[in-house]
């Protein structure tokens, strides 16, 4: 890879993972009751937000691209079972990243190039590796988001404005 190529790449994932934490220091620190707050009905509440991160890392990673994860990270994508407190959902945002990194960090370009199928709207498409980790990223970037403009909302300091 290209020393450009191979810089640009870590500049991105540098960003992600800082805007990781920025989603774990605004949930964190929520009660059950402010893990409810919505920004409208209809919409998903704080804890519904993060927990669909979750879900989200986990189900592309895991059933998408075939790697593999344990039972806790399963659940996470099957059902969502573990978003009970805020500890728990900074506990998953933790152990999504750690699968997320560890392989972003053994994957080369040609890796990146692989396509995986998927079923979407009962068409079978091939997206490439490359293709589920942007759409990954853009899912975190799009739903944090949503969990900051909610805290903003209702009143709630947000670790993503400075």
């Amino acid at each position: 890879m290209a020393a450009e190529e191979n810089f640009t790449l870590t500049m991105f994932y540098t960003q992600w993972k800082a805007y990781q934490e920025h989603i774990k220091e605004a949930v964190a620190p929520l009660t059950a009751e402010q893990l409810t707050l919505r920004a409208a009905p209809g919409l998903r509440s704080i804890g519904e937000n993060a927990a669909h991160i979750i879900g989200c890392r986990a189900g592309w990673f895991i059933y998408t691209l075939g790697e593999e994860g344990d039972a806790y990270l399963k659940a996470w994508e099957e059902h969502n079972e573990y978003a009970q407190s805020a500890t728990e959902l900074v506990h998953g945002l933790d152990a999504t990243w750690q699968l997320m990194a560890d392989r972003l960090a053994r994957w080369n370009p040609v890796d990146m190039q692989q396509t995986f199928p998927d079923d979407w709207d009962g068409e079978i498409v091939h997206l490439s590796r490359a293709w589920v980790i942007w759409h990954v990223l853009e899912h975190d970037l799009h739903h944090g988001g949503e969990i900051s403009l909610t805290l903003g909302m209702h009143g709630l300091k947000s670790s993503f404005t400075s």
